[in-house]
């Protein structure tokens, strides 16, 4: 069955660096917001990287990216997923960036985790012409990543600010 990603890009006129994940999850879709599963570590390690506080609601969660100057989306508009199974994602339509970079000036793009870039890669990279950082994962499918070596790795993105 093909699911469609229902959840609004969040950016505004500040917004300098772009996050992709790939497709929302079961929870996130439930919920209406990205990382919306309590075990992805997504907020944790964006919250240690800029030395902010852990944001807990959606509100929250939004005035966390905007004042920190981060556009958050993903590459997969609808696709046929069992689950929340990256792995599993088949026919998938990416979602239209130009929207997104026409209106925010995104210095960088990066990708949380290696399916959300080759997503990227396969389907918008010749569409932006931009390069995309790929992080880690931020799942908690992604057992070998420690919250210590997120943080570590994601901290490249604040030399972006």
């Amino acid at each position: 069955m093909t699911e469609r990603h229902t959840i609004p890009p969040v950016f505004d006129k500040n917004s300098r660096i772009l996050i992709l994940g790939s497709f929302p999850s079961v929870r996130s879709r439930e919920v209406g917001f990205f990382y919306g599963h309590p075990q992805n570590r997504f907020w944790r390690t964006l919250a240690h990287v800029f030395g902010g506080e852990l944001p807990q609601t959606v509100e929250e969660k939004r005035v966390f990216l905007l004042s920190n100057r981060i556009a958050l989306w993903d590459v997969i508009a609808s696709c046929e997923i069992i689950g929340s199974s990256d792995s599993s994602i088949k026919n998938a339509i990416p979602n239209d960036l130009g929207m997104l970079l026409e209106q925010a000036p995104i210095e960088r793009i990066f990708t949380n985790g290696t399916t959300a870039h080759r997503l990227y890669c396969r389907y918008l990279h010749s569409v932006t012409g931009r390069e995309a950082t790929c992080l880690p994962s931020t799942s908690p499918a992604n057992a070998a990543w420690t919250q210590e070596k997120l943080n570590d790795a994601w901290a490249c993105i604040t030399e972006s600010q």
